[in-house]
């Protein structure tokens, strides 16, 4: 099968699947988007939206963040993974916001990775869920993904080369919902231990699943 057309197969079955695909963290604002983007980092989403609402409550924009201590702040995210570094980088960002983008989230790659905490994956995340864009962030999911079902080739290996890989196929147009495909057929799915492949229909194109047959019939 072509590569054109395992997306062809690949497109058409997220469609009908997830015809609505978005981001499963809570937020109001394009800055409480970037801080529970950042808080996700190696975290579940779920554990993200259940300490940023009195997080939110206490620092709701930039301002009121940069004016705090990240010991402060710690209290308030000490349940998600690595808070201790995650708070010094939103007191961080938060500042940099202040100083150099007039308290708003940026819009490009460019000016958000210049943001501490914020790199190529986060940076995508906000382009595509609050501004539109086709940015194409991969996250271990995304990554997983791409390659079980044969999306992009064993040679790419890190996350950038699937993401270049990624965008030479998907139409630009759908990138942000394509993004969400993955992430979530990742997270309910084809997860990372036991992927649930009697609840995917896309077995038959699916190039992992065809090994594991194999390996089955060989047994």
């Amino acid at each position: 099968m072509k590569k054109s057309e395992l997306y062809k197969k690949a497109i058409e079955y997220f469609e009908v699947a997830m015809p609505v695909a978005e981001t499963e963290l809570n937020y109001t604002t394009p800055f409480e988007l970037l801080v529970a983007v950042i808080l996700s980092a190696q975290c579940t989403d779920k554990q993200v939206n259940m300490v940023t609402p009195d997080l939110f409550c206490r620092y709701p924009d930039a301002g009121e963040l940069s004016q705090a201590h990240p010991d402060e702040v710690f209290n308030y995210i000490k349940s998600v993974s690595y808070p201790n570094n995650k708070a010094k980088h939103l007191v961080g960002m938060a500042q940099k916001l202040c100083s150099d983008f007039n308290g708003e989230v940026p819009d490009t790659l460019e000016e958000l990775v210049t943001l501490p905490g914020v790199g190529r994956k986060t940076a995508n995340v906000i382009q595509s869920v609050v501004w539109g864009k086709s940015a194409m962030a991969v996250d271990t999911h995304v990554f997983r993904v791409s390659h079980r079902i044969g999306l992009v080739p064993k040679r790419c290996t890190t996350p950038y080369s699937v993401e270049m890989e990624l965008m030479k196929y998907i139409p630009e147009g759908i990138v942000p919902k394509a993004h969400h495909w993955l992430i979530l057929h990742g997270r309910y799915v084809c997860k990372a231990r036991t992927p649930e492949c009697d609840k995917c229909g896309l077995t038959e194109v699916c190039k992992e699943y065809q090994r594991r047959q194999k390996e089955v019939k060989k047994e």
